[in-house]
């Protein structure tokens, strides 16, 4: 198998902690550079001009010379470090001066690989220009440091990496490319717009549904690089069925997200923070309820990107309000939904009643969330908090709320990083209808959190390969069957799961989130880089077949 003696590796999430591959990329580097020893270098965008990166340690001394090279033909980059496990080298380009010839790179992507940027809007520009300055880095850095015959590989991550993976294909023959979706950008959006995705695939013309959609420059760029370059991957077999169907390319490899557990607090570090989160989510809840709920409340939780219908808050909402109605419930319930929506401020009538920290019996106003929302009637959580009349009666045995920010650990409420406080939950609930992966629920049974979740998420299919069958809550994983059309059934069979694990005794329970630690393990990176070696080896032959074939 050939192995790559340089991988540059680019995304927009590199030093820029924006969503879920940012943790994908993240957790992964440690592994790659314990094997590869400075020689995986990842390339982001430095959207942090004249401000501090809170992600990146900046060190002029890596490739100095380079770097000088590089400035001076007109390349703003600065080169430092990814403050994270493994610290690897990363470089941070400047892509704004791009902007300014875009219709030429746009018309030469056209002419040589029919890319349509003609109906380009939103951040198409933006990630544009980024995939052809990080190029441009690979570019310059693969001349002036890289001699013949080195091995080397250029990865790049979802459609925004594109445009680049096609012009080092053009300018540099040499070089391997990889494309990673992690998503499909039309598939996330015929799900995004309430259209059937699955039961449809197969019938869906990919162009088609992205000209319906508006979608049609992103739909272009992800599929033209899906098909010219060396090796195209993507992140589950359920994704890999949608990427043949909708971009008319099967992918070479699967290539699954792992998990790096170095960051999971061990024995009494754990069990300190558990109980300090537990009791904040008490405290806050308390408060903002006037109720005296204890330490015998059950925990649950959904959390994620704001994905109304794809990561399944809306069935959630459903759920634990067919749950408040239902008699077999013996214990009380809070139910957190944690979800950024588009917040004004922290609470301050909250914040008063917590720094006090007395007893109340009285709720404050709108007792469902804990951070005021601009244009609140126009937010989907609330508005499906009024239409199911949710209002946090004092009798409901299940109660909602509503963290609408993310947990950085200054958000003036929890004020616990969300690592931090996920440990603290019974439960953790993503019943998801689109989820190529799914980060969420392998992170909650990497801290012992039992988690439900559906089989159209490529985690809940992974965890039924691993049990042999459908995964129960007992095993750790409550794998529910989702459809396009069986929202009721999900609903009641998350309602049947936490009943059933609200009656657990103690030795049910420690079992339980036992198996829910083991199963987590069993998707470390060091069981899944395999994929990513298969995937190098790939586009390693095709390069040297290319240039013995020149």
């Amino acid at each position: 198998m050939s192995k790559p003696d340089y991988i540059l590796e680019s995304s927009w999430e590199v030093c820029n902690k924006v969503g879920g591959i940012y943790t994908v990329l993240s957790t992964r580097a440690k592994t790659l550079q314990d094997v590869m020893n400075d020689k995986i270098i990842f390339i982001g965008p430095d959207i942090w001009i004249g401000n501090d990166n809170p992600y990146f340690i900046e060190d002029s001394n890596i490739f100095s010379e380079w770097r000088k090279k590089a400035l001076s033909s007109g390349l703003n980059i600065r080169i430092g470090r990814w403050d994270i496990p493994g610290y690897p080298i990363s470089i941070l380009v400047d892509f704004k001066p791009y902007f300014k010839i875009k219709d030429e790179i746009y018309g030469w992507l056209w002419d040589n690989y029919q890319v349509d940027s003609l109906h380009a809007y939103g951040d198409y520009d933006e990630a544009s220009m980024f995939s052809y300055a990080a190029a441009l880095v690979v570019e310059s850095f693969y001349k002036y440091n890289i001699s013949e015959p080195s091995k080397v590989i250029y990865h790049g991550n979802e459609w925004m990496t594109g445009l680049g993976l096609l012009y080092i294909n053009n300018k540099l023959p040499q070089v391997g490319t990889i494309f990673t979706t992690h998503a499909t950008s039309i598939g996330r959006s015929i799900a995004g717009n309430n259209k059937p995705l699955y039961d449809y695939l197969y019938a869906y013309n990919g162009d088609q549904m992205a000209q319906e959609l508006n979608m049609q420059s992103k739909h272009s760029i992800e599929k033209q690089t899906a098909k010219y370059v060396d090796c195209f991957t993507t992140v589950s077999d359920i994704t890999a069925n949608e990427c043949k169907e909708l971009l008319d390319k099967p992918v070479d490899v699967v290539i699954p997200n792992g998990f790096d557990n170095n960051f999971i607090p061990k024995s009494a570090s754990f069990i300190k923070k558990r109980n300090t989160a537990r009791k904040k989510m008490l405290d806050v809840a308390n408060a903002l309820l006037g109720t005296d709920l204890d330490d015998s409340t059950l925990l649950v939780s959904t959390s994620g990107r704001y994905e109304f219908r794809n990561k399944g808050i809306d069935v959630y909402i459903e759920a634990m309000n067919r749950l408040l109605k239902d008699d077999s419930l013996t214990r009380n319930v809070l139910a957190f939904i944690e979800v950024p929506g588009w917040v004004a401020e922290p609470r301050q009538d909250l914040i008063e009643r917590l720094k006090n920290g007395g007893e109340y019996d009285t709720p404050l106003e709108n007792p469902v969330l804990t951070h005021w929302l601009h244009q609140m009637d126009e937010d989907r959580v609330m508005s499906m908090f009024n239409y199911l009349d949710i209002r946090n009666r004092q009798n409901d045995k299940v109660k909602f709320i509503f963290v609408p920010c993310y947990l950085t650990g200054n958000d003036g409420i929890m004020n616990i990083p969300y690592y931090d406080l996920v440990l603290g939950y019974d439960l953790c609930i993503y019943p998801s209808y689109y989820e190529p992966w799914g980060y969420t629920p392998l992170e909650s049974i990497a801290f012992k959190v039992p988690c439900i979740t559906t089989d159209l998420s490529g985690f809940g299919l992974w965890a039924n390969t691993e049990k042999g069958g459908y995964s129960e809550i007992a095993d750790g994983v409550k794998v529910i069957h989702r459809t396009d059309y069986n929202y009721s059934e999900v609903a009641d069979e998350i309602k049947k799961a936490v009943v059933e694990y609200s009656n657990f005794d103690d030795t049910a329970v420690k079992k339980a989130r036992g198996n829910a630690e083991k199963l987590s393990k069993k998707a470390l990176w060091s069981s899944f880089i395999k994929y990513y070696y298969e995937a190098y080896d790939i586009a390693l032959e095709k390069t040297l077949q290319r240039n013995i074939n020149k």
